[in-house]
C-alpha cells in the first residue's frame, strides 16, 4: 500500500473532524493509498495556501467556503488548474448517506420536473451580545478573517448542496442583518463594528425553471445545528433533516390512492451509498463519517484518474452565489449569478 503524507492547516473543531477522517479511511475502505497524517498547524489564508501549494506541485483538500469571495476563488482555481493537481473543497454534506441517496433518485427522474427546493440552516450560539470577535475560538464573527457571517459559512453549505442536487443558480433577491453592531474584539481589546451578517435570507431561481428560499441565521433561539432541505417535483418530494441523518423522507404521488403518503427510509443498508463499508443494516452512522467518505472519494479518485467533486471549480460556483446574494442583499436588487 503507497502511503500519502498529510500536512493539515488549521487544528480547531474542524481540524478534529478531518484528522479523525485521516485516521480511519483505511480500517473502512478497500483503497491503494493510506493516509498518513504527518504535521498540523493554523491558519485561515486558504487563498496564499492554496496557490503556494499548487506551485509545489501538491494535491489539495481545501476547507469550505473555497474563499473570502469570487475574485480570490477564481485566482485558485487558475492556480490549481495551471498546476493540473488533484483537488477537492470540504463540502461534506453531500456524502452523508442519505443526501448522496437523494441525488440518486433525483439523477433517476423520480421526482421528475423540479418545482421548488428549500433549505435552512439555523443556530443560535451569537446571540448574547457580551460574545466578544475574533481571535481563535470566534473568528467567525470577524469579517476580516471569516469574510461574511452565516452566508459563507452556514449558507454555503445549503448553497452547494443545492447546486449538486439541483443544477446552477441564475439570479438571487436577498437581505442580511447584523442584530449586534458592535462587540469587543479579543485581539485587540476595542469595542469595534461588527462586519459579518448574522443572519442572511434569499430567494433564487434555478436554471430549470425552479424556484427555491433560503434561511441562515446564528440568532434562532433553541437550534444548535438545524439544516434542512425539501425538494418538490412533479411525480415526488425529499425532505432531509441533519438531525435524522440517517434517514430520508420520500413522498412519490404515483403511488396506489389508498398508501399514498410520506415514507421513512432508514439509509442503512448495505445497497444505500457507502453503508456497505460500516455495520449492519439498521445501524447508524454519523457526521463524522461524512469526512471519511470524502477522503475516500478524493482517494479513489486518485486511483481512477476521475476526480472527485465538489472540485475547486465547484467551490467557485458557491462563491459566486454568496457573492451575488451579498450584492443583492446592499443593493435591494435581483442580481444574476456569475458562472
Amino acid at each position: 500500500m503507497k502511503t500519502l503524507n498529510v500536512g493539515m492547516i488549521g487544528y480547531g473543531f474542524m481540524g478534529r473532524a478531518h484528522a479523525n477522517a485521516f485516521r480511519r479511511v483505511g480500517n473502512f475502505f478497500d483503497l491503494e493509498f493510506q493516509p498518513i497524517l504527518k504535521a498540523a498547524c493554523p491558519n485561515d489564508l486558504h487563498k496564499e495556501i492554496a496557490i503556494a501549494a499548487a506551485q509545489a506541485g501538491k494535491m489539495i483538500l481545501c476547507e469550505k467556503p473555497l474563499s473570502m469571495d469570487g475574485k480570490e476563488g477564481l485566482q485558485m482555481v487558475r492556480a490549481i488548474e495551471k498546476a493540473g493537481v488533484p483537488n477537492m473543497v470540504y463540502y461534506n454534506y453531500r456524502r452523508i448517506p442519505a443526501v448522496t441517496l437523494a441525488k440518486q433518485l433525483i439523477d433517476e427522474g423520480r421526482l421528475g420536473r423540479i418545482f421548488h427546493y428549500r433549505a435552512k440552516f439555523l443556530q443560535d450560539w451569537t446571540i448574547s451580545k457580551d460574545l466578544p470577535q475574533g481571535g481563535t475560538g470566534l473568528w467567525r464573527l470577524d469579517a476580516k478573517v471569516a469574510g461574511s457571517g452565516v452566508t459563507g459559512d452556514l449558507l454555503a453549505h445549503c448553497i452547494d448542496t443545492a447546486l449538486w442536487l439541483n443544477g446552477p443558480m441564475e439570479k438571487v433577491t436577498a437581505m442580511t442583518e447584523t442584530f449586534i453592531k458592535q462587540r469587543k474584539h479579543t485581539l485587540t481589546g476595542k469595542v469595534e463594528a461588527v462586519g459579518i451578517d448574522d443572519a442572511s435570507l434569499f430567494l433564487a431561481r434555478f436554471a430549470n425553471g425552479s424556484l427555491a428560499n433560503f434561511e441562515a441565521t446564528r440568532y434562532a433561539r433553541g437550534h444548535k445545528a438545524l439544516y434542512t432541505l425539501e425538494i418538490n417535483g412533479e411525480n415526488a418530494s425529499i425532505c432531509w433533516d441533519l438531525h435524522d441523518l440517517h434517514r430520508l423522507q420520500f413522498f412519490d404521488h404515483r403511488d396506489e390512492g389508498r398508501l399514498r403518503g410520506w415514507r421513512s427510509i432508514h439509509v442503512t443498508d448495505s445497497d444505500h451509498p457507502y453503508m456497505s463499508k460500516w455495520w449492519v443494516p439498521g445501524l447508524q452512522i454519523g457526521y463524522e463519517h461524512s469526512f471519511v467518505h470524502q477522503v475516500a472519494d478524493f482517494i479513489e479518485g486518485l486511483q481512477s484518474g476521475k476526480p472527485a467533486a465538489p472540485t475547486f471549480r465547484d467551490g467557485l460556483a458557491t462563491d459566486y452565489v454568496t457573492d451575488a446574494v451579498l450584492k443583492s442583499a446592499k443593493s435591494g436588487r435581483w442580481v444574476t449569478v456569475q458562472r
